[in-house]
């Protein structure tokens, strides 16, 4: 029984240690500012390059969720109001919790797919395939 216990003994001092941080997947907060009365948000393709999400179906999520027009300008979104930075971050945190974050096993590692007339979210960590709703 000792050589067991040895040899377990061995096997902890191998094994890598668990980190206590059970969350990896952080979105960055939006970085922008108003000009007059529009707001410019300065790191919105980054955010959803992050996301792994199409940039168009993300800006007309954000569009319609703020109730404001906009248009994209390279990297950056200009929304025609002037709109909190919070109010956008939490319609941002929104957006991953119904697209992106699996509703099984909470991982972020999805991706949307049509199949027919519906679209679904498959998650390719867990093999999950959730609805998600088709109009925005």
């Amino acid at each position: 029984m000792t050589d067991y216990e040895k040899l377990l003994d061995e096997a902890y001092k191998k094994v890598k240690v668990v980190e206590g941080k059970s969350d990896r997947f952080e979105v960055p907060v939006i970085e922008g500012h108003i000009e007059g009365k529009k707001t410019i948000l300065t790191n919105f393709l980054i955010i959803a390059s992050y996301i792994r999400r199409n940039p168009e179906h993300f800006q007309k999520f954000i569009l319609k969720e703020l109730a404001t027009s906009g248009q994209r300008e390279g990297e950056r979104l200009i929304l025609n109001n002037k709109i909190a930075s919070s109010k956008i971050n939490a319609k941002i945190d929104r957006y991953v919790k119904e697209f992106v974050i699996c509703k099984e096993c909470g991982k972020p590692d999805t991706e949307l797919k049509k199949e027919n007339r519906l679209s679904f979210m498959q998650c390719l960590a867990c093999g999950a395939k959730h609805p998600v709703r088709e109009k925005i």
